[in-house]
C-alpha cells in the first residue's frame, strides 16, 4: 500500500490531472444516475476556498514580519504589469468584436441581478471591502480586506519578539503543508467536476454561439500565447515560453475546472515555489492577482458588449472604443469585489455606448448559455497570468541587478 501511495505521489500532477478529466467524462458517460460522483468536486474545491484565505493571511503576515529592512520586493513592477495586461486585454476584444461581429440572441435573466450603474459604483464595494471586519473578511473570502489586514498585522508584527515571529513562521509552514495536501487530492476533485459539468451542463446550447465562443476563446488564447510572452520578453530580456507553459500547464489547467481564481491561490502559491520565487513578494501578488489582474474578464466584458451593440446597430467609434478599453479594464480588476463577476458587469460597459440597462441585463443571458466555456477560459487566463508577471518582474529585477 506505502508502494502504491508512494508511486502516485511521485506521478506528475499535471499526468494525475489529466487521467481525472479522462475518466471523470467516461463516468458520466458510463453512469449519468451516479450524482454523488459530483460530490468530490465540490469537496475539493471547497478545501480550496476554505484553506486559501488562512494561506494568503499567515503568509503575508509572516512575509512582513520577517521582512528585514532594505530587502526589495518587485510589487511596484507586478502591479503595473497587470494592470498594464488587463488593458491590452480589453483591447484585444474589442478589436476581436469589431473584426468577427456577432449577433445575440437575448434571452431574459433572474430579475434579482444587480449590476453596478458605474465606475464608481465598483470602486466603491472595492473601498468598502478593504476596511471589512477582518474575521467577516476571512469568513467570505474577501482578499482585499485580507490582504488590507495581513499587511497591517504584518507591519505591525515587525517589532514582535523572535519566539513570536517563529510561531508566524511555523503556523505559515503547516498551512503551506495542508495547501500541499490539499492540492495533491485535485485529480479526484477533477473527476468530480468533469462528471457534473456534462451531466448537469451539456454543451447543447453552447451550439448556438459557436462564433462568439470562438471569438472569446480565440482572444484570451492569443493573450496567453502571443501577447503575454512579448510582454515577458519585453520586462525580462529571456525567453518567455518555459515560464507561460509552466503556468498554463499547472496553474491554467487546475483553474479551467475549478472556474475560480480564489480556489487556485493555493495552486499558485506552490507554483511560485516550485519556480524559486521570493516568498515575500508571491505572498502578495499572488491573491492581489486574483483580484486586479483580469484580462480574461476583460475579453468577456469587451467582446460582449460590442456584440450586443453590433446586434442593435450601435455604432462604436474610435473614441468610443478606445473609453470602452478603459472602463472594461477598471470594472474587471474590480470583478472579484462584485457578486456574479465579469458578467455583471456588461451593463455597465453597454451604458457607455448607450445601450438601455434592460437590453445589457440580456446581454447577462447570453453570458450565462456560454459560461461553462466562457468562465473556465477566463479564469485559466487570468490565474496563470498572476503567476507569470509576478515571475516576470523577478526576472526583470535579477537582469537590472546583474
Amino acid at each position: 500500500m506505502g508502494n502504491l501511495f508512494q508511486k502516485w505521489s511521485d506521478t506528475s500532477l499535471v499526468l494525475r490531472i489529466v487521467m481525472g478529466i479522462i475518466l471523470g467524462a467516461v463516468l458520466a458517460v458510463a453512469f449519468p444516475s451516479a450524482t454523488w460522483l459530483a460530490m468530490l468536486g465540490t469537496l475539493f474545491v471547497g478545501a480550496l476556498k476554505a484553506v486559501a484565505p488562512i494561506l494568503v493571511f499567515v503568509l503575508v503576515i509572516n512575509a512582513l514580519a520577517s521582512h528585514v529592512s532594505g530587502q526589495k520586493t518587485n510589487m511596484k513592477g507586478i502591479v503595473f504589469l497587470y494592470l498594464f495586461a488587463t488593458f491590452i486585454a480589453g483591447a484585444v476584444g474589442v478589436i476581436a468584436a469589431k473584426l468577427f461581429p456577432v449577433k445575440l440572441t437575448f434571452k431574459e435573466v433572474e430579475a434579482d441581478l444587480q449590476p453596478p450603474e458605474n465606475v464608481w459604483g465598483v470602486m466603491e464595494t472595492l473601498l468598502n471591502n478593504i476596511v471589512s471586519n477582518p474575521v467577516d473578511a476571512l469568513i467570505n473570502a474577501n482578499y482585499i480586506g485580507i490582504l488590507a489586514w495581513a499587511i497591517v498585522l504584518g507591519l505591525a508584527l515587525k517589532a514582535a519578539s523572535s519566539t513570536t515571529k517563529t510561531v508566524i513562521t511555523n503556523l505559515s509552514e503547516a498551512v503551506s503543508k495542508v495547501v500541499h495536501w490539499v492540492i495533491n487530492l485535485a485529480p479526484f476533485g477533477i473527476i468530480g467536476i468533469m462528471y457534473n459539468t456534462i451531466v448537469t451542463s451539456g454543451f447543447g446550447e453552447l451550439k448556438h454561439y459557436g462564433t462568439l465562443i470562438i471569438i472569446l476563446v480565440g482572444s484570451m488564447l492569443l493573450i496567453a500565447l502571443v501577447i503575454n510572452p512579448i510582454i515577458v520578453f519585453v520586462v525580462a530580456r529571456r525567453n518567455p515560453y518555459p515560464l507561460v507553459w509552466a503556468s498554463l500547464r499547472e496553474s491554467g489547467l487546475t483553474a479551467l475546472f475549478t472556474r475560480s481564481s480564489a480556489a487556485n491561490i493555493p495552486v499558485n502559491m506552490e507554483l511560485c515555489e516550485k519556480l524559486g520565487l521570493d516568498k515575500n513578494t508571491y505572498a502578495m501578488s499572488i491573491p492581489l492577482g486574483a483580484t486586479i489582474n483580469m484580462a480574461g474578464a476583460a475579453v468577456t466584458i469587451s467582446v460582449l458588449t460590442m456584440s450586443a451593440a453590433y446586434t442593435l446597430d450601435v455604432h462604436v467609434d474610435i473614441a468610443t472604443a478606445i473609453i470602452l478599453m478603459v472602463v472594461t479594464a477598471i470594472s474587471a480588476a474590480g470583478a472579484s469585489g462584485v457578486p456574479g463577476g465579469s458578467l455583471l458587469l456588461i451593463p455597465l460597459a453597454c451604458g457607455l455606448i448607450g445601450i438601455p440597462n434592460d437590453l445589457a441585463v440580456q446581454v447577462i443571458g447570453v453570458g450565462l448559455i456560454i459560461s461553462v466555456v466562457q468562465d473556465s477560459c477566463e479564469t485559466a487566463l487570468n490565474s496563470s497570468s498572476d503567476v507569470v508577471f509576478t515571475a516576470t518582474a523577478e526576472y526583470a529585477a535579477e537582469r537590472k541587478n546583474n
